[in-house]
């Protein structure tokens, strides 16, 4: 079986490992044996390199040495997940705060909308979207129906219909979630009436 170069570069790198780990423990090779259950020869060859190492065989030295299995290999550092909330002014007003980092099927936003005034801008795009109130209220104006949504209410519709929201309330904003899918495609699936 081929191993590719970047995996063999870090099984290579095992071997010191476990030679460091060992002499860090002041442990002898007859104590890790007799620890492990994995005989001194293979303990001696793991650690010159001379045996691949193994899941089976690095699971009881990770025990051993009382380090995380990804230590032992050297596995790369998993990124930061953290989304760092950059905030944006919005065009037609209002802040819009990214909670997603990278382009996808999926993008999450927590919105901050000002009162717009009450003549409906009515915009079409592709795209389908889910929306929920935070705080306040907000006013939905899409294709014939013109809504009041408040904290806890959830809309879904295909952005391709006329559609606007505002704040309903002069001088207040509302804060919204929303979830903002490619064209056509629905955040959730919808039970079927009976």
């Amino acid at each position: 079986m081929h191993t590719p170069p970047d995996h063999q570069a870090v099984l290579d790198e095992v071997a010191p490992r476990l030679r460091r780990l060992r002499a860090r423990s002041g442990l002898t090779l007859a104590a890790l044996s007799e620890e492990t259950g994995i005989s001194k020869s293979t303990l001696s060859r793991l650690e010159s390199g001379g045996r691949r190492p193994s899941l089976e065989l690095l699971l009881p030295l990770a025990a051993a040495y009382r380090v995380p299995l990804d230590e032992l290999v050297g596995a790369p550092e998993v990124g930061d997940p953290r989304v760092r909330l950059t905030p944006r002014s919005m065009p037609n007003g209002g802040t819009v705060v990214p909670l997603t980092r990278g382009p996808g099927p999926l993008q999450a936003f927590k919105m901050l909308i000002p009162y717009r005034g009450a003549e409906p801008d009515l915009r079409t795009h592709e795209g389908y979207e889910w929306l929920y109130v935070l705080d306040g209220r907000l006013r939905l104006v899409l294709a014939a129906h013109d809504l009041v949504l408040g904290p806890g209410e959830a809309a879904e519709f295909d952005t391709r219909l006329p559609h606007w929201f505002t704040s309903a309330d002069e001088g207040r904003p509302v804060e919204i979630l929303s979830l903002f899918g490619r064209q056509g495609e629905r955040m959730h699936v919808r039970a079927k009436p009976r």
